[in-house]
C-alpha cells in the first residue's frame, strides 16, 4: 500500500496540498514501482496536528480518487469524517482507512451504506496530543479486544466479515515500549482472522531505535516492512515502493527455494 498525503503537514515530509499534478505523479509512479493499493490521506494524523474543514479534505482527495478510479489498483482514503467517506467511495475508491475505528458518528452507517472495505486502526487519544502521555496495562490485549469490538460493531450493522481489515496503529498513542510489545506479538492480532496491515514507514519508532531523522529511515522501514509480512501482516502500508518491493522479492526467492529443496 503506498501512502499519497496531499496534506501539508505530513510529518514525512512528502505532503502534496494544493499540487494536484505532483500528488498524481507520485501515485503514477507508485504504481509503476509495483504498488498494490494507493493509500490517498488529506488530513495529516501526525502528532500534534489539527484538525482539516470537511469541504478542504473534500477538495484535497476526491480529484486524486477521480483521477485514479480507473489506474487498475484499489485505491484506499485515509479519513475520519462520514461525509468524505460516502463522497470517495462514489468516486471510485475501494477502501476507508479510519484512523479512529468508526467511532465518529455516523461513520459504520456511511460505510456500511456502500460494498467498500474498510480497515479499523486503534489509536488512544486523538492526534493532537495521542503522544502525551499513552499509559497501558496490557497493550497486546487492549489493542486486540479494541479491535474485536469495533470488527463486531460493523457486522452488526451489516458489514460482512471480508470486507474487514485491522491495525493496531503503531504510533498512535503508543510510546516505543508499545510499539515493541505489538510487534513482537502481532501472532495474536493476525489470529483475530482479519488481514493484518500494518505501517510503521519512516514513524518516530524507527528513529528512536535507530537514531536516523525521517529522511534517512529507509533502511529501517523497509527491514520492519519485511518483519511485518514475517509475523502475519497481510499488507504492508508505505512511502518507499520500490524498494519494499525489492526486499520482497529477495524474501519470496528464498522461501520459494526452501519449499522445493
Amino acid at each position: 500500500m503506498a501512502i499519497i498525503n496531499v496534506t501539508p503537514d505530513s510529518f514525512s515530509g512528502d505532503g502534496l496540498v494544493g499540487r494536484r499534478d505532483m500528488a498524481l505523479r507520485q501515485a503514477e509512479q507508485a504504481i509503476a514501482d509495483g504498488a498494490d493499493i494507493l493509500d490517498i490521506g488529506g488530513e495529516s494524523s501526525r502528532p500534534g496536528a489539527e484538525a482539516v474543514g470537511l469541504q478542504e479534505e473534500l477538495d484535497r482527495v476526491v480529484p486524486i480518487v477521480e483521477a485514479f478510479a480507473n489506474a487498475g489498483v484499489p485505491l484506499s482514503v485515509d479519513t475520519v469524517k462520514p461525509q468524505v467517506m460516502r463522497a470517495v467511495a462514489s468516486a471510485g475508491a475501494a477502501i476507508i482507512n479510519d484512523i479512529n475505528g468508526l467511532r465518529e458518528p455516523g461513520a459504520i452507517e456511511a460505510v456500511a451504506a456502500t460494498d467498500v472495505g474498510v480497515c479499523l486502526m486503534h489509536m488512544q487519544g486523538e492526534p493532537r496530543t495521542m503522544q502525551s502521555a499513552p499509559h497501558y496495562r496490557d497493550v497486546v490485549t487492549e489493542v486486540r479486544d479494541f479491535l474485536c469490538l469495533r470488527a463486531d460493531a460493523l457486522k452488526s450493522a451489516g458489514v460482512a466479515t471480508e470486507r474487514i481489515l485491522v491495525d493496531p496503529g503503531f504510533g498512535f498513542g503508543k510510546a516505543l515500549v508499545h510499539n515493541l510489545a505489538l510487534f513482537a506479538d502481532l501472532s495474536r492480532l493476525r489470529d483475530l482472522g482479519y488481514p493484518l496491515l500494518i505501517g510503521v514507514s519512516r514513524k518516530s519508532m524507527l528513529g528512536q531505535i535507530t537514531g536516523q531523522p525521517v529522511a534517512q529511515r529507509l533502511a529501517a522501514s523497509v527491514a520492519a516492512a519485511m518483519l511485518a509480512v514475517q509475523r502475519g501482516a497481510a499488507i504492508v502500508r508505505v512511502h518507499d515502493v520500490a524498494a519494499t518491493r525489492d526486499a520482497f522479492a529477495i524474501m519470496a526467492a528464498i522461501q520459494s527455494h526452501q519449499q522445493n529443496s
